[in-house]
């Protein structure tokens, strides 16, 4: 991974006034993962917008890692009814007539 597109976590955490252990908790779970090639770690960039919507989750909604890790996994699966619906919507047209 280039350097350009990690961002030190100990900055992360600093700017937004979060604790690291709160993103180790979020790495122990899988929802994030942490470039530890040096320490304290690094975050990638792609995964910017999730961990912002994590720590909407945990600190301004209170919801726990255990919460948020099955909002996460229950907001996959809708997203995934919605690409099916659109697949079979988009195969249904095939049989209909044409007015």
């Amino acid at each position: 991974m280039q350097r350009e597109n990690l961002i030190a976590l100990d900055e992360f955490c600093s700017r937004h006034n979060i604790a690291i252990s709160f993103i180790s908790s979020l790495q122990q779970t899988g929802l994030i993962e942490i470039s530890t090639k040096e320490n304290p770690g690094f975050i990638h960039v792609s995964q910017l917008e999730q961990l912002e919507k994590f720590l909407r989750f945990y600190y301004d909604l209170d919801i726990n890692i255990e919460g948020i890790e099955t909002i996460t996994h229950l907001l996959q699966r809708i997203d995934s009814m919605q690409e099916e619906i659109i697949s079979l919507r988009n195969r249904l047209r095939l049989y209909e007539p044409i007015e």
